[in-house]
């Protein structure tokens, strides 16, 4: 019998190595072509495909490969983060079985300012926040310290240690340099101070939370706050990195790992979440958490934290990544009209 055929799908590196934000995404190259390898070992046809610029790259190799699944490991290129819910949108257009999260999943999630409004409705804990979309800024609702962030990305991208502010000149600072590099929105939070914590859910098939994790942050000081950085997710040898060890399974009561796995579980249905996510919290001394942000669609390579937790429940790694494999391919997609995209008479050009 023929094996079924996985396609695993990266996103291409397209920054120069000297960009500040290279690092997280030439990470992807080498996840991607691990865990080929455990699939193959596995018994399953894989290839790869590092999908560039082109949305019809990915339509074209489609066609010739006919993979029974794909592995979407695709995050978006930095430039247009978008683009990682509009390569779900076409897999979903085209009917393949796809690991992860569906494209109105990605989008939701992506904007970090729409998931707390949406969280804030359903009553789930979530911090102050506001919205900048230009300047000048509007008058601060929320009270400081508060932390400054671009909306749209993700994987700690654009966060670092001026991120943190303690007046306004400081938040109208940060605001330009995230303006000027990433463009709008800009979300302004206010900062919890507290323990960080991880909690990462697995539907294989069913809803399950596994015991949360925790970033370890050096007592606070002058110049530095714990907050998991850019550098201390990416750069080895940098102080955020090497000052900020997670820790699996944190410390915690089982009253709290059980309210914190409700919180993550009703977030992760709130925003449609399939097969795997995370949800990240904050939770003072008081003890009262707050949803920092959920994410369909976090790094699962063996070295990320989510591998962490799976470790903490006593799932060996390579069995997660074969039965999300094995649900995947037995998973329907409902094909959107081909009519769309190839019956489409590209327009003559001009003489």
């Amino acid at each position: 019998m023929k094996p079924a055929s996985v396609l695993v799908l990266y996103n291409h590196p397209l920054l120069p190595l000297t960009h500040p934000d290279a690092d997280s995404e030439n990470s992807v190259v080498e996840i991607a072509e691990a865990m080929a390898k455990v699939l193959v070992d596995a018994g399953y046809h894989v290839s790869l495909l590092g999908l560039k610029q082109d949305p019809t790259e990915l339509w074209r190799e489609l066609e010739a490969r006919q993979p029974s699944a794909v592995l979407n490991l695709f995050e978006g290129n930095l430039d247009d983060p978008e683009t990682e819910s509009y390569v779900a949108g076409l897999l979903q257009w085209k009917g393949i079985p796809f690991t992860g999260s569906p494209m109105e999943t990605l989008a939701l999630a992506r904007a970090k300012h729409t998931t707390k409004c949406l969280l804030r409705g359903a009553g789930l804990p979530t911090s102050d926040f506001y919205v900048v979309n230009e300047l000048p800024l509007p008058p601060s609702p929320i009270s400081f310290p508060v932390i400054v962030k671009p909306a749209r990305q993700d994987a700690s991208v654009g966060v670092n240690q001026s991120s943190v502010c303690t007046d306004a000149l400081q938040v109208e600072q940060r605001v330009k340099v995230l303006l000027e590099t990433y463009g709008a929105p800009v979300i302004v939070e206010e900062f919890v101070r507290g323990r960080e914590l991880n909690v990462a859910l697995l539907e294989l098939p069913t809803l399950e939370f596994l015991p949360p994790a925790e970033i370890i942050f050096p007592e606070e000081r002058p110049g530095y706050w714990p907050i998991l950085t850019y550098d201390g997710k990416w750069k080895p040898g940098t102080p955020d990195y090497e000052t900020q060890p997670p820790e699996y399974p944190a410390d915690l009561s089982p009253e709290i790992i059980a309210m914190l796995g409700k919180y993550a579980m009703d977030a992760y249905r709130l925003l449609g979440c399939r097969d795997y996510a995370r949800v990240d919290f904050r939770m003072g001394s008081d003890f009262k958490p707050y949803i920092l942000e959920v994410n369909p669609n976090p790094e699962i390579s063996d070295a990320a934290g989510f591998a962490g937790c799976l470790g903490s429940a006593d799932l060996k790694y390579k069995e997660f990544l074969v039965r999300l494999i094995q649900q995947t391919i037995g998973r329907t997609e409902r094909p959107r009209p081909t009519f769309a995209m190839d019956q489409v008479v590209p327009p003559t050009p001009p003489a």
